[in-house]
């Protein structure tokens, strides 16, 4: 996944109205071992009929018939509201037991979440695929287990490439210029659809700094947003790439990712960098594309962004035992890959990730898989992560169309960065 719309991560759930199902399990609370669990979980799916509530009400079902002194309520929220109503339970003393959504620092920082291990059986922590699990670490410690995931990868319209007379996705910058500029010349809207708008530019401009070398944070978890990689990287960008008008007539700034995506699946865009869910829309729309690495300075991207969303155990409850039994329950390999495979995302287990490459089922998913193991993820870890996002969303998109200065705009954020986890030691 906000990162999370993936999904985002992730990601159709954005889309889904400000409602609140709540699934109620049957069955009484009388009993002294009888516990009855409050989970909230964010909304993958586009409308009800394939809501997140439902895959839900299925696993709660099969687990209280197995389990039936633990009883679990739910409560699904669309990726725009779940933020909001999960500060709203907080703040009034309904603290639920479990959140599944796309943030997680700011509770440990309060010391408000149990740890992976105090939870998860030694089985389960060892499925996690070890990328993603390392992103859920604070100091070295996991409290957030993940669960959903995904990487990104340039998608491409083959009828207009073909139009345009190019015969191979680009490899490098150089070739992603060449072929956004055929694509320009042929009338294409959006040669290349850069989405740096505030829904998810966060995650366009990472994709980019990796490309270049650079990232958000350097191999030992300290944050290289002013690094000379980066600056170099978002002065091509906006010089080679918007300021000669390759990302079409829309500011990059007004552009927000589910637009672009909606723009891909019109056949209006010759190039983007999407996740899986991207495959659904297109083939949906009958949008003849393919994936490719991402191009990177001098040939493709050694690394891709990943994404992922986490759940959490609240310890103010007390019940660290029933949720434990209840996200054992969750993290069985059938029941990750029936979630990743109803909503495309990538498995976040070893188990499920094995099962999902034996099937030619999920075969269009293999290539995403494939970059997960190198994937490089938001600081999650860091209380200053949220900040930094924010001031991300709100810049970089304007400097690039505007002729600002990359070493200006970065050395800021950096600054304030720098400033809040100072704070936090």
């Amino acid at each position: 996944m906000q990162r999370r719309r993936f999904l985002g991560l992730t990601a159709a759930g954005a889309a889904t109205a400000a409602l609140a199902p709540t699934l109620t399990a049957c069955g009484s609370d009388s009993g002294t071992d009888d516990v009855r669990l409050k989970l909230v979980a964010a909304d993958y799916g586009d409308s009800s009929s394939n809501s997140t509530l439902n895959y839900w009400g299925d696993l709660v079902r099969a687990f209280e018939t197995k389990n039936s002194n633990v009883k679990v309520d739910v409560n699904v929220y669309s990726w725009t509201d779940i933020d909001k109503k999960v500060a709203e339970m907080i703040e009034s003393g309904d603290t639920p037991d479990m959140v599944q959504f796309g943030t997680y620092a700011d509770f440990v920082d309060q010391g408000m979440l149990y740890r992976a291990d105090q939870i998860l059986s030694i089985r389960t922590m060892a499925s996690f695929v070890s990328s993603i699990a390392q992103a859920g670490e604070v100091n070295r410690v996991q409290y957030a287990m993940p669960f959903g995931a995904s990487t990104r990868l340039l998608f491409y319209n083959k009828a207009l490439f073909e139009q345009a007379g190019i015969t191979a996705p680009p490899k490098d910058w150089d070739e992603l210029q060449a072929a956004a500029e055929k694509l320009k010349a042929i009338d294409v809207k959006y040669p290349y659809a850069l989405p740096l708008g505030r829904e998810e530019a966060q995650a366009e401009t990472l994709i980019w700094l990796l490309s270049g070398g650079g990232g958000y944070t350097d191999g030992y978890g300290s944050y290289m947003l002013d690094s000379p990689e980066n600056v170099e990287t978002l002065e091509w960008l906006r010089d080679e790439f918007v300021g000669k008008g390759l990302t079409g007539s829309r500011p990059p700034g007004q552009l927000n990712r589910q637009e672009a995506f909606n723009a891909f699946t019109r056949g209006e865009v010759g190039m983007l960098n999407g996740h899986p869910t991207l495959m659904q829309q297109a083939v949906g729309h009958r949008i003849d594309y393919d994936v490719a690495p991402l191009p990177g300075r001098k040939g493709p991207s050694p690394t891709t962004m990943g994404v992922a969303d986490w759940m959490m155990a609240f310890k103010k409850n007390g019940h660290r035992k029933q949720i434990g039994q209840f996200l054992n329950f969750v993290y069985e390999s059938d029941n990750v890959v029936g979630f990743s495979g109803k909503y495309r995302l990538l498995p976040v287990t070893t188990d499920a990730s094995t099962v999902m490459r034996r099937d030619d089922e999920y075969k269009s998913l293999w290539q995403f898989l494939d970059g997960l193991d190198t994937a490089q993820f938001y600081p999650f870890d860091k209380v200053s992560w949220t900040k930094v996002n924010q001031s991300l969303r709100d810049s970089v998109g304007t400097m690039v169309a505007s002729g600002g200065d990359p070493a200006t705009v970065l050395g800021e954020i950096q600054r304030k960065a720098d400033a809040k986890e100072n704070e936090e030691r």
